[in-house]
């Protein structure tokens, strides 16, 4: 009976993946963070008898996918400024 809790952690979080469609992409990230979080927790709370881990699991990937969503803009704006910058400095193109 064990065994068959931890599936429903991970259908849960497939299904609330899949609504993203209108979600901005830290939304994304954040829940998708949070779903995998959840049933990481869910396994290790299914082996230990300890179901808080679920709920630590969640806060613990909502943050990850968070902070890891802040990377990637980061990394987006710091890669538009060099495109712009190369554009500047760019010769006129010949006609």
């Amino acid at each position: 009976m064990k065994h068959g809790l931890i599936g429903v952690p991970l259908l849960a979080g497939m299904l609330a993946i899949g609504g993203c469609a209108n979600m901005s992409s830290t939304e994304q990230r954040t829940l998708s963070g949070a779903a995998i979080g959840t049933g990481v927790g869910a396994v290790i709370g299914a082996a230990t008898g300890e179901w808080a881990w679920a709920a630590g699991g969640a806060a613990i990937g909502a943050a990850g996918g968070y902070l890891y969503d802040q990377q990637r803009q980061r990394e987006q704006r710091a890669y538009q400024q060099g495109v712009q910058a190369g554009k500047a400095k760019a010769p006129p193109a010949k006609q």
